[in-house]
């Protein structure tokens, strides 16, 4: 007796109709179920049994008809009444199926609700009555796989005999033919020996290449005689389309014998193996060219080894698993990252600082900084790459600069932009586990540009957010840290990646919201505005010849004098970096474009002669071609731009007591800033506006405080012990809207309210930055760079500094330190003794001037 005639499948059975395949006994198969009907059945029965019979279904085959069908619902439908018509008439319909346990049951969500079904079959069985269609099909079955009829002594003689043992040669042929090596195929060739021989066609009829239609006639064949008889042509057919393509391909031993071993449909028990040819040798060779690509990329060992157990998972597992993508999507990340592929760096310093002086003008301490790292290299070779981070004003150059360091180096480029990310994701990735997973930035960065020591540019690092989903400043502690960054772990990589080559160039406005671990991993390099000077040598080195170019015009068309640019920039822009000037330059050319374009269109229409006649005729509407090449001159760029924005003259603010000039900083640049102050009378009380922050505040009521302290000294009184008697003080800041704050406003403060106090008017060439303390000292304060910039853009002739900030006298250009008269104070005595002519009443010290250093 057979193996199979133990079994006992339940007299009732719940159906799945499937239109996947065919599920023979013997055989596993994995079905799709997304149809309500099944869903209801897999929720119902499979999910929620107990036992091993609630796990025990019915599978019948749901065969479409092309002419007919559309969907599963027509055929499903016709089947049901055929069955109807079966128990009310009698006639014979087909309605035979297989009992089949239920392995396993995975759910999807993607791209739409659905289970994913893995079915062993067990015995064929015929419906003899249905009992439910609703919400699932239910029926009443008849077991149909007895097999008592075959003994082991009927094998040798008689015709089923002889059927068994040609069927079980051409099997052993057919193994034969295929890699022993390969582990499914020895177990194959084992199971032929173990397996009983009735058994045979249904597993074999699973494996080899068969349609649908002659896998049905297999299940409908019941008598074990007539089954061998429908699988014997099939096995031979599969050896002899074997044999003959060997032949016509030629194909290696080897080859010939990998064509069936894709798994696929079909699989024997325990095992998923397929002999379908059908589609599968290019997705054989897709695995096998994906695996020649992990072992030829050259990875670290760590990384290796998880590509190789993925790749093994990859080879069991079938393609109709959402799994299956993306292990496969990982697989070909791992191997399209390069790393140990990097681009060799150009240490030629020479051609180096030529390339780097031709592409901007000044900055030189970036300069410096990229000519150093250079020199370095080319005594060790195995310099890490440095974090450097770029502070400064928009329009200044910074990512244009990093540009021109990677060409400078000869190495790849890119640019992640960091503004507003605030989801650590974008930078360590998303791990596996979740749909849509991909990797971070950086590491879509390195894939992008192919090599691992490219210079990435980490832009606008100071407008980093911070979410729900993480801070993503925190994720890149480890990036920037050149102690940790060589084994940096991306959450989908779940590997290390080094890092150390990776040339991190960051840029930022201000350090301010850098978070301080972050900054702390960086190296800090100020790049400050541009003097008037510096501009009109990029407008002439760079932005002029760009907007020609950019406008298609050509200098023998458009001339722009170093005079009109410098109205320009004084004129018509006030800003740190180019950016404004470059617009208004692109202004001219267009207006310039269009008289081109029309000279262009009558030299067109007429001969020289017809328009120089023609336009001596009185009315005549025709406008002869402008003179090349057309000279912006004041009355031109006062037509092209229109008035002058910036005209006012700084003096005609201080005309009367109680206004001072400040120097403020913002991460737009250096800013002027002017303080007023007005007195009525009232109880003594201090009104403070203009948007003030909470240190600003402080620093009034400290210069108010030191003035009534000092107010005999410096003749304040006024008649009164105290200036504030029977006054109320008005204290404003324009620009209301701009918030302001900082302690750098304290000598301006003062200044401004000793001038409304005594009457006298504060010399309008005069600005000063300076923190104060109760005792009268002046403080050293930030940026005087860019201060010192914006007093010289504003055409000022004295800037009061405190006396500890006169080191920073060394970064500014010569020419502007030769245009200013720089005065150096420790008190605010030498603050009132510099900003008032002839000094202030009474002042003890006497400030250091340094004049035109």
């Amino acid at each position: 007796m057979s193996s199979n005639s133990g079994i006992q499948i339940p007299s009732r059975l719940p159906l799945l109709c499937t239109h996947d395949g065919v599920l023979l006994p013997g055989s596993t198969m994995r079905i799709s179920v997304d149809t309500a009907r099944n869903m209801q059945l897999v929720k119902s029965r499979l999910l929620k049994g107990t036992s091993l019979k609630s796990t025990i279904i019915g599978v019948i085959p749901n065969t479409r008809d092309p002419e007919h069908d559309s969907d599963e619902l027509p055929s499903l439908h016709r089947w049901v009444c055929a069955v109807r018509d079966h128990q009310s008439h009698q006639k014979a319909t087909r309605a035979i199926g297989t009992a089949g346990l239920a392995v396993q049951v995975v759910g999807s969500n993607w791209p739409k609700p659905h289970y994913t079904l893995l079915i062993t079959g067990l015995c064929r069985f015929r419906v003899t009555k249905l009992l439910r269609e609703k919400p699932f099909l239910v029926a009443e079955v008849e077991q149909l796989d007895k097999l008592e009829q075959y003994t082991e002594g009927d094998q040798a003689d008689g015709e089923l005999g002889e059927l068994s043992q040609r069927f079980y040669q051409a099997a052993v042929q057919l193994v034969g033919m295929l890699d022993m090596s390969v582990p499914v195929v020895a177990k194959l060739r084992r199971l032929l020996d173990s397996l009983p021989k009735e058994t045979l066609p249904d597993v074999l009829a699973s494996m080899i290449r068969t349609s649908n239609k002659e896998k049905l006639q297999v299940l409908d064949a019941v008598d074990l005689e007539e089954r061998f008889k429908k699988a014997l042509p099939l096995l031979t057919r599969q050896i002899e389309g074997l044999k003959l393509l060997q032949k016509t391909r030629k194909l290696r031993p080897d080859d010939d014998k990998r064509v069936l071993l894709i798994p696929k449909g079909g699989v024997f028990p325990g095992r998923q193996f397929s002999l379908d040819e059908e589609g599968e040798d290019e997705d054989g060779d897709d695995t096998a060219v994906l695996e020649k690509k992990v072992k030829a990329a050259a990875m670290p060992e760590a990384a290796l080894r998880v590509c190789l157990k993925e790749l093994k998972r990859l080879k069991k597992m079938p393609e109709s698993m959402p799994e299956y993508a993306l292990t496969r999507n990982y697989l070909e990340m791992m191997v399209e990252l390069p790393w140990s592929k990097s681009s060799k760096d150009c240490l030629d310093i020479r051609a180096a600082r030529v390339l780097l002086d031709n592409d901007h003008y000044a900055m030189e301490k970036l300069k410096r900084r990229v000519l150093e790292y250079l020199a370095v290299r080319q005594l060790k070779s195995t310099l890490k790459g440095p974090i450097l981070c770029f502070v400064g004003p928009p329009g200044v150059g910074k990512t244009s600069v990093g540009r021109s360091i990677a060409r400078t180096l000869g190495r790849e480029f890119h640019r992640i932009a960091l503004g507003g990310v605030c989801d650590q994701s974008d930078i360590r990735g998303h791990r596996r586990t979740y749909v849509g997973s991909m990797p971070g930035r950086i590491i879509n960065g390195l894939k992008t540009v192919g090599v691992n020591n490219p210079v990435f540019l980490l832009d606008e690092v100071d407008k980093l957010g911070k979410s729900l989903q993480g801070d993503p400043a925190a994720a890149l502690l480890e990036v920037l840290d050149p102690e940790q960054n060589h084994s940096f772990t991306d959450h989908y990589l779940n590997v290390p990646f080094d890092l150390s080559q990776v040339l991190f160039i960051a840029t930022a406005n201000t350090t301010a919201t850098i978070p301080p671990a972050l900054l702390d991993r960086m190296e800090v390099l100020q790049v400050p505005g541009y003097t008037q000077e510096e501009k009109v040598e990029i407008a002439h080195r760079h932005l002029i010849p760009h907007q020609l170019e950019q406008h298609g015009l050509t200098p023998q068309q458009l001339q722009i004098p170093q005079d009109t640019t410098k109205d320009i920039i004084s004129k018509y822009t006030r800003e740190a970096g180019v950016r404004s000037l470059e617009r208004k330059i692109g202004a001219i050319c267009r207006a310039v474009a269009v008289k081109v374009a029309e000279g262009h269109k009558v030299s067109r229409a007429e001969s020289p002669a017809e328009q120089h006649a023609e336009n001596k005729e009185e009315g005549s509407g025709i406008t002869a071609p402008p003179e090349m090449p057309i000279v912006i001159d004041p009355i031109a760029l006062k037509d092209i731009l229109g008035p002058p924005v910036f005209e006012m003259e700084v003096s005609e603010r201080l005309t009367l007591p109680g206004v001072a000039i400040g120097l403020a900083w913002t991460p737009m640049g250096g800013e002027i800033m002017f303080v007023e102050a007005s007195r009525m009378e009232g109880e003594g009380q201090l009104t403070l506006t203009g948007q003030l922050g909470d240190v600003m505040k402080e620093s009034a009521h400290l210069a108010i405080s030191w003035l009534r302290s000092n107010a005999k000294t410096y003749l304040l009184t006024n008649g009164s012990a105290d200036p504030l008697e029977g006054t109320d003080i008005h204290l404003h800041f324009p620009a209301g809207a701009v918030t302001k704050d900082g302690p750098s406003a304290g000598v301006t403060i003062v200044t401004c309210l000793a001038s409304l106090l005594s009457g006298r008017l504060v010399r309008s060439d005069v600005a000063m930055t300076g923190e104060i303390t109760l005792r009268g000292l002046v403080l050293p304060v930030g940026g005087i760079k860019d201060k010192v910039l914006a007093a010289h853009r504003a055409s000022l002739k004295r800037v009061i500094i405190p006396k500890r900030n006169e080191k920073d006298l060394e970064e500014i250009p010569p020419h502007v330190r030769a245009d200013l008269d720089f005065v150096f104070a420790s008190t605010l005595d030498e603050v009132l003794n510099a900003a008032f002519d002839g000094g202030f009443p009474a002042a003890v010290s006497h400030p250091q001037v340094v004049s035109k250093l």
